[in-house]
Parts: structure tokens; sequence; C-alpha cells
């Protein structure tokens, strides 16, 4: 079984909050297609050095937060 992000927003408001979260991100970076959420995660894991969980509670967070994680 994959993993499945649990988004409470839209994908491009998250990535732009993500986007103002981290400067060296890029629309490239942050690109996502539904099936591919392990793609996202580990390709921006590898960039922020961090775990690909600790990336998916990130975007989880600020989905249901509105841009407000930390």
């Amino acid at each position: 079984m994959g993993i499945q992000l649990k988004l409470e927003a839209p994908w491009d408001e998250v990535k732009e909050n993500m986007k103002e979260n981290s400067i060296e991100l890029t629309d490239a970076d942050l690109v996502y297609e539904p099936g591919k959420e392990e793609e996202l995660l580990n390709r921006l894991a590898k960039k922020m050095n961090r775990t690909p969980q600790q990336i998916k509670i990130l975007i989880e967070s600020i989905s249901s937060n509105k841009g407000r994680a930390s």
C-alpha cells in the first residue's frame, strides 16, 4: 500500500506555503501527482535533509493549519 497525503487545503496553496517556509524549494521540487506521493516525499526529504515521514507531517501540518506550520 502506498503513502497517501491527507490534505485539507488545495495542493497549490500548500505548495506556495512550502516555498515560503523553505526558500530552496522550486516548483519542480513540488510537482505533485496523485498516486505518486512517495516520489514527492522522497524528493523533498532529500532536498530538505529530512526523512520522508517528517516531510509528510510537515505537508499535512501546513495543509491543516493554512500555512502556520512550524
